[in-house]
């Protein structure tokens, strides 16, 4: 199995104030921390739960559509919008929350209750798409939930093998309208240029092969300078993204909202990756997983097994669904080097 990328972007200059355990390590055992219960409770109000809506109509422009691709395996390519893109053009967009110039002020990649770390493709992602190649999900006539979405690689994966229908949700609004919903439209762009440069004889357009591994050329770079690019879309009825939803909010109020909906969504596979760093949000994301899964879906969640400056990990969230007897846990994968990650599957305990 192979996956490659194409980061020919300039240097990263905004650092985390949350440590990655493969750069830094302490020493601390998950056992030194204790398990989250019910009476702990967010030091921030909750974010209220909203859907959002795509734009319509050929005056949407993707601009700046600096973007990345990977490309794992056999696995379609995955296209996102470049976070260094939005580092230098955060004072341009469009964000009431003020995440964007937070986080640059703070240095940080996340600040509780305020920006959950949605602007960052995280390790554990990657992992987790690794193993769908090695496992052979297509998806078809399922229903996906990407909780805790982000750029929403896995669910515009999904989207891309056959899902009938993928909810995407994030914690703050901003992430949706101006991350997960660009990079849908994105990749739903790509896919109509594929068909279109088929249609056109020894017209294959900026794919290259290297060592077996397809490589996208980057898109709106100018020898490694971003560049402006803008496109007039129509998406708004594309048939693929017809089949999304896109919601804003932490996990309690999110569930409130998708109680309501009609006919209430049963998700025969919920992803979760890099969501169990603060044991002060797993009782709202369990009560989520419990309420939104089918009885005999799949719950992926792909983590760290320690979340170094936040407390949280896979030990803690272990201890904490046994504890609640709602669902099994089960490996499927367990990294060896550095602070291991991890990707396990929960499922419905047959006696519930």
């Amino acid at each position: 199995m192979s996956f490659c990328f194409n980061f020919d972007l300039p240097e990263q200059t905004v650092t985390s104030d949350v440590l990655d355990g493969n750069e830094r390590q302490t020493g601390k055992k998950d056992s030194d921390a204790k398990c989250a219960d019910d009476n702990t409770k967010p030091a921030e109000p909750v974010k209220a739960a909203k859907e959002h809506f795509p734009p319509s109509g050929p005056q949407f422009l993707l601009v700046d559509a600096v973007f990345e691709t990977v490309i794992i395996g056999t696995l379609p390519p995955l296209h996102f919008l470049n976070e260094t893109v939005f580092e230098r053009t955060a004072s341009e967009r469009e964000d009431k929350e003020k995440i964007l110039s937070r986080r640059a002020e703070q240095r940080s990649d996340l600040i509780s209750g305020v920006y959950e770390g949605g602007l960052k493709v995280w390790e554990c992602t990657y992992d987790l798409l690794e193993l769908i190649e090695k496992n052979g999900e297509t998806f078809s006539e399922k229903a996906v939930l990407d909780l805790g979405c982000g750029a929403g690689l896995l669910g515009i994966l999904a989207l891309k093998r056959g899902a009938r229908q993928v909810h995407f949700q994030d914690y703050n609004s901003t992430v949706i309208e101006q991350l997960t919903v660009p990079n849908v439209m994105l990749n739903c762009l790509e896919d109509d240029e594929v068909d279109s440069e088929d249609e056109k004889k020894g017209k294959g357009k900026g794919k290259i092969q290297e060592d077996g591994c397809e490589k996208k050329g980057q898109e709106g770079m100018s020898n490694g300078n971003p560049t402006t690019k803008k496109k007039a879309l129509d998406l708004s009825q594309h048939p693929l993204l017809r089949r999304c939803h896109f919601f804003s909010g932490d996990w309690s109020t999110y569930l409130s909202l998708a109680l309501k909906i009609e006919p209430q969504p049963k998700f025969n596979i919920i992803f979760t990756s890099e969501t169990i760093y603060n044991t002060v949000y797993y009782p709202a994301l369990h009560e989520t997983l419990h309420k939104l899964l089918a009885s005999d879906g799949l719950v992926y969640l792909a983590t760290k097994s320690h979340y170094f400056g936040v407390g949280g990990g896979l030990h803690l969230f272990e201890t904490f669904v046994e504890q609640r007897g709602i669902f099994s846990l089960d490996h499927l994968w367990d990294g060896e080097e550095g602070l291991q990650r991890h990707v396990v599957v929960l499922r419905f305990k047959k006696n519930t």
